[in-house]
């Protein structure tokens, strides 16, 4: 198990660049599934849960040519229906959440999808009905296997339905459209899940001939069309690295760019940092953060503390939580955040509180955080990433903490942050991977 050496307490200076999202490129990778034809990705970020998402579609029978660095050219010409019966494809396929998003395609294209109880992040109940009502809803018939933990769907051919489904749910929406691009006549898909990620898989899909109107919006109407072909796609900028790096910058009182963020795809998201007190300017499509030596959480209008909280998009990402209860830890003035979709994901505050952070962990969804306005700095201690988010912002506390600090289970940050300790080390942290 690797770990990270930090010294923290250090100020840097510089530019960084996004890598491409990784939460989008889970899904996009999904699509050439749904054809025969070439399809080109780009911006496909080098880090683990997507290569393994790459490796299974390999092995499942998907030519895959690198072109150059984050540059791929797929091609789902001869897929392997039988290797799903596999106890590889099992192994495979359950050490990544991504790999749902292949039942989708793969019931659309040839009538039958499997996938075994897939793992991910430990941060509380991430339940898979949304996609399975919405595959029965496109005429599927459903089986779970509770002794093989082994999930499938068939249908020979499915049919445009009217869809509502019962929570947002973002992957869930990627798979069930990716299933009724293909199916027969029109469907109607109320609540459907608007983030960023799913606006480009829909853009993706329909450059692949697709027909989906009402993109950005909660209600996507598809007409089913008979076949898919080629198509080149680049990823967008992760919206959740920036917003990490936002963070990273408050804390360490450090003066970054942030270089081509696609900013008309944030959001809320700067608005919820400036929030914080962080101040911060857009220059063209970069992000430009001062140096600031303090910065102050606004009240609401009546005096009361400010309550940060997640909710679908337009709303604040559940993903960026964690960055900003750490960045709160050093602020002027309180904020109560409540994480409201994943009741595990507070539970890393325990570090921070041994790092000398004020935190009061209410309950499993919910935790006020007293700024200590740096009159009293972190200081540096031995620690444990949960998850990927949390392990970056243990990372941030720790660079902005006095003294050596060290992180363990850091391949939790490598399965969603490229090359992160080189990409900070060149604007002036001193990160240094050991194990």
């Amino acid at each position: 198990m690797a770990s990270f050496e930090i010294h923290g307490g250090k100020p840097l200076k510089g530019e960084l660049t996004p890598q491409g999202a990784k939460n989008e490129a889970l899904q996009v990778l999904c699509a050439p599934l749904l054809t025969s034809e070439k399809v080109t990705i780009s911006n496909i970020p080098d880090i683990v849960d997507v290569n393994k998402l790459i490796a299974l579609l390999q092995a499942m029978g998907v030519k895959v040519e690198k072109v150059e660095k984050g540059t791929y050219i797929f091609q789902a010409k001869e897929i392997d229906l039988k290797y799903l019966e596999t106890e590889d494809f099992k192994k495979r396929a359950s050490s990544l959440r991504g790999s749902i998003m292949i039942v989708g395609p793969l019931l659309a294209r040839f009538g039958r999808g499997f996938i075994p109880k897939p793992g991910g992040d430990k941060i509380g109940r991430r339940r898979l009905d949304t996609h399975f009502e919405g595959f029965a809803k496109l005429g599927a018939t459903f089986n779970y296997d509770g002794g093989e933990h082994f999930y499938s769907v068939e249908c020979k051919k499915l049919k445009g339905a009217y869809i509502h489904l019962e929570e947002a749910s973002v992957t869930g929406t990627a798979n069930v459209v990716m299933a009724a691009v293909l199916a027969s006549g029109k469907t109607t898909f109320y609540n459907a899940a608007c983030e960023p990620y799913i606006q480009q898989l829909c853009k993706m899909l329909n450059s692949m001939g697709a027909k989906i109107s009402g993109v950005g919006s909660n209600m996507l109407i598809i007409d089913g069309v008979k076949s898919l072909g080629g198509c080149y796609h680049r990823v967008n900028p992760d919206m959740i690295e920036i917003g990490s790096f936002i963070g990273l910058a408050a804390m360490t009182k450090s003066e970054i760019t942030i270089k081509d963020v696609s900013y008309d795809s944030l959001g809320i998201i700067p608005n919820v940092f400036r929030r914080m007190g962080i101040k911060l300017e857009r220059r063209g499509d970069d992000i430009y953060i001062p140096a600031q030596d303090h910065y102050e959480i606004e009240n609401f209008i009546d005096g009361s503390i400010l309550t940060i909280y997640d909710a679908p998009w337009p709303g604040f990402t559940p993903d960026l939580l964690s960055i900003i209860l750490v960045v709160a830890t050093q602020a002027k003035g309180s904020v109560l955040i409540h994480q409201k979709m994943f009741e595990s994901r507070l539970f890393f505050v325990d570090k921070l509180i041994d790092m000398g952070a004020q935190i009061i962990l209410c309950d499993p969804h919910r935790a006020t955080v007293i700024g200590l306005d740096r009159e009293h700095d972190l200081r540096g201690i031995s620690m444990t990433s949960p998850d990927i988010r949390a392990g970056v912002s243990l990372l941030i506390a720790a660079l902005s903490a006095k003294g050596k600090s060290t992180i363990h289970n850091i391949e939790q940050i490598d399965r969603g942050y490229q090359d992160i300790e080189y990409r900070l080390n060149n604007i002036g942290a001193d990160i240094r991977r050991i194990g």
